[in-house]
């Protein structure tokens, strides 16, 4: 049984590091372990208390890591396992905690599993993967698409089968009916366990369960069928019992296109699945039907939105919270502005989030202010899922401006420009030549130049973790929207016993008025924290104001 007086990651903040954008400190141009080692102090400054470690382990890089060939080795562009174990010692010397990803819904096709799968139909590795005949005519068993364009079924021309990625085709599909595979997974994560990590952020967990039956998908979408699948919840609490209710860990589970109500059963406490998820509606919001058709974000839906995951987990499950990863552009050049109110716009944003309740995390360069990068040719840009789609896309008669204006907004390599660390070459980040691209704004945002002012984006970060460690109502209390039909207020109360938050965003550049019911409340309030240092009429907002009033 978990623990119920350990939740330590209820009043935890993660920080996300993707180590190739960190920090390099042997002039590849790619950041590594090392790297990590040295801004450690930097972290600890910040205040969080949990690291999440995008992949490490030894990979060809196909998708940055998340195609692994070997579970158990580091990758030599990032270090050694013996610069991730003094990693964790040093993280753990600090007070914090250290999580690594964990990637098994899929593997790479050069893992040794993979490699003897597909020598024969007969190899005792061969179930170990979703293998199928085609149809009677050589079409792939089903018409699935692949998230990353294409067919998601992949031809082998030595078994004459077809393997299931559902990602790209050098990502072969794990196949969890197998209880020897999930054996294997098991013991593969007791590994890291038992060396001291604090557990996993698991990547399109809710994927590892496929519809048996292999049903055709509407236009191609499978994902009704391998998102959320019948075996779904045994497969976990599986793992719960085989692997994490024998540490004290913390556990978050990527999945996309579930629901408040799948969410609640995969983190009620009783269900001893997972401590939360990551869900990503409010992400899909500037976008109409897929990602690269941009629209201009609705605020108010945004804000039923939190409000929806907010009061149906409330009691029950637990959420994170969260504006930015390694899969999201830049949250101040999405929602907020990027121009003239970078920095009151990136705080009023963090008040936002942060004063909710769940787990926030923080990905890195967030608390810079770290904008999207518009760079202007295609060449510059890395990410495979982004040049698939300007392909694709082009061959459906988009025009090269507009694919580029939708990779400006969108694109994953917005967050993925290194570290700005300071205002000398490539940010500081490497001494050798960045694997991207260093975003052109780094003279002006960097870690040096917050840490030498006290009205940075960095320090009003701190103070919010700071906050979130002094106040119970943050972490315990309810919530509850105001102003709801209001097209550019985010106001919502916390409440606590007899202790209330009201907390006040504006998400556009002109004053806005705050609802006549509201005054009364807040005139008598104290001001918790501000983005605006004036005091003045507590009836208006001015643009980007985030504040918070205890009342």
């Amino acid at each position: 049984m978990t623990n119920q007086t350990h939740e330590w990651w209820k009043k935890s903040v993660v920080y996300q590091i993707y180590p190739k954008s960190f920090n390099d400190t042997n002039g590849d141009g790619i950041g590594d372990i090392p790297g990590i080692i040295e801004k450690l102090d930097y972290l600890k400054e910040l205040g969080i208390d949990v690291i999440w470690l995008s992949p490490v382990y030894d990979s060809p890089q196909e998708d940055n890591g998340y195609d692994i060939r070997n579970y158990r080795q580091v990758d030599d562009l990032f270090g050694s396992m013996e610069d991730l174990e003094q990693l964790l010692d040093e993280v753990h010397q600090r007070g914090m905690k250290l999580v690594m990803d964990l990637v098994v819904n899929h593997t790479s096709d050069e893992h040794p599993w993979f490699v003897e799968s597909s020598k024969s139909t007969d190899n005792p590795y061969r179930d170990y993967y979703i293998w199928k005949d085609g149809k009677e005519n050589g079409d792939p068993p089903t018409n699935w698409n692949s998230v990353f364009g294409g067919p998601a079924w992949q031809y082998d021309e030595q078994t004459g089968q077809y393997y299931l990625h559902i990602f790209a085709k050098k990502q072969p599909d794990l196949n969890w009916e197998n209880p020897q595979l999930r054996k294997e997974v098991y013991d593969m994560m007791k590994f890291w366990l038992d060396k001291g990590m604090d557990g996993f952020r698991m990547d399109v967990i809710n994927f590892i369960s496929k519809d048996p039956s292999y049903p055709e998908g509407l236009d191609g979408d499978g994902s009704p069928y391998f998102m959320n699948g019948p075996r779904i919840h045994e497969f976990l609490q599986e793992m719960n019992n085989e692997v994490l209710s024998h540490y004290d860990v913390m556990t978050v589970g990527e999945m996309p296109g579930a629901s408040p109500e799948d969410a609640r059963q995969y983190t009620d406490p009783e269900n001893e699945e997972l401590n939360m998820i990551f869900t990503f509606e409010h992400m899909d919001l500037d976008s109409e039907g897929d990602k690269w058709n941009l629209k201009p974000l609705n605020l108010i839906e945004l804000k039923e939105n939190f409000e929806k995951w907010q009061t149906k987990l409330h009691g029950t499950g637990w959420n994170s919270l969260y504006w930015n990863n390694h899969d999201q552009p830049r949250i101040v050049s999405r929602f907020g502005n990027d121009e003239s109110y970078r920095e009151k716009s990136a705080k009023m944003l963090a008040i936002c989030l942060h004063m909710m309740q769940g787990t926030p995390y923080i990905y890195q360069g967030e608390e810079l202010g770290m904008t999207n990068a518009r760079f202007e040719n295609l060449e510059d840009y890395q990410d495979i899922e982004l040049l698939n789609m300007y392909e694709e896309k082009k061959a459906e008669g988009w025009s090269h401006e507009e694919l580029m204006e939708a990779i400006y907004v969108k694109g994953r390599d917005n967050a993925r420009t290194p570290m700005q660390w300071n205002s000398q070459e490539h940010a500081g980040f490497t001494s050798g030549t960045p694997w991207l691209q260093v975003n052109p704004a780094y003279p002006e945002i960097n870690a040096e130049a917050a840490l030498q002012d006290k009205n940075s984006i960095f320090y009003f970060y701190q103070r919010l973790i700071q906050l979130r460690k002094e106040k119970d109502i943050i972490t315990d209390g309810n919530f509850e929207l105001l102003m709801r039909e209001d097209p550019v207020v985010f106001a919502y109360k916390r409440t606590n016993g007899n202790e209330t938050l009201v907390v006040l965003c504006n998400f556009s550049d002109q004053q806005a008025g705050v609802a006549e019911e509201l005054i009364q409340t807040i005139q008598a309030g104290s001001v918790v924290v501000s983005n605006d240092q004036e005091q003045k009429n507590r009836g208006v907002l001015e643009p980007y104001e985030g504040v918070v009033y205890s009342v």
